[in-house]
């Protein structure tokens, strides 16, 4: 999200506010209302806004904290499930999928082998998908996101020999003549994702995606969109 289109007032008036907002950079987005939404950091998850005395059209933000239960685990890490399945030409609804059954969106998960986090990363997987911090929620979509990327392309895009491979491995999957290997616990898994993600569309072209905020409910919500915002500030955070 740019700066730029917003008023020099409003980055004035963000200098003038409490010691709290004396930070590097300040971040001011506009949202398609008019209200400007004044932050220390890119929002990039539901994030809680005040209400500033005397600027009715202005609000601030803090991040919400992880254990804020008025917002349920899918909607706090939606934003992160769209920008990482997009950015990998993935279907969001696959990677929703993934993480439902695997962890039940639990970022504190670890499997009795050791998987780990919301989308069950080996540590041999996370050390060479880079990720440093696999119960961290950011880290551990962006890893998961990017190896059934690698597993999709590896099997020309089939769904059921990528979860197959996600599951016991593409050495399973390739000495059984790259079909789904016959272990109930892989079987199951496959059936089990699929269920949930449903079909794959036939056209996998990559779109724009535009991320935008929304004040609702007092948070200030991320939202990503294929369409062009017809007001306020955006940023594309995936072409």
């Amino acid at each position: 999200m740019s700066t730029r289109a917003l008023p020099l007032t409003a980055l004035i008036f963000a200098a003038s506010l409490t010691p709290a907002w004396a930070a590097d950079k300040i971040y001011a987005t506009r949202d398609a209302s008019g209200t400007i939404v004044l932050s220390d950091h890119p929002i990039d998850e539901p994030t809680v806004i005040y209400a500033v005395p005397g600027a009715p059209r202005y609000v601030t933000t803090t991040p919400v904290a992880s254990d804020d239960e008025s917002i349920s685990a899918r909607e706090r890490y939606e934003p992160l499930v769209i920008e990482h399945s997009n950015r990998h030409g993935l279907r969001p609804e696959l990677v929703r999928a993934v993480i439902q059954v695997e962890s039940g969106y639990n970022p504190r998960a670890l499997s009795p082998k050791g998987a780990m986090g919301l989308m069950q990363l080996m540590p041999e997987t996370a050390r060479v998908l880079g990720v440093q911090r696999p119960y961290d929620p950011a880290q551990n979509i962006a890893g998961g996101t990017r190896y059934l990327r690698v597993l999709l392309d590896k099997y020309n895009g089939d769904e059921l020999l990528a979860l197959a491979a996600y599951n016991a491995g593409s050495g399973a999957v390739d000495r059984h003549g790259h079909r789904v290997p016959p272990y109930r616990e892989t079987q199951d898994y496959v059936r089990k994702v699929t269920l949930k993600a449903g079909e794959a569309p036939v056209s996998r072209r990559k779109l724009t995606i535009y991320k935008t905020l929304e004040i609702l409910d007092g948070r200030a919500v991320p939202r990503y969109s294929s369409e062009k915002p017809p007001s306020g500030s955006f940023e594309i955070v995936s072409r």
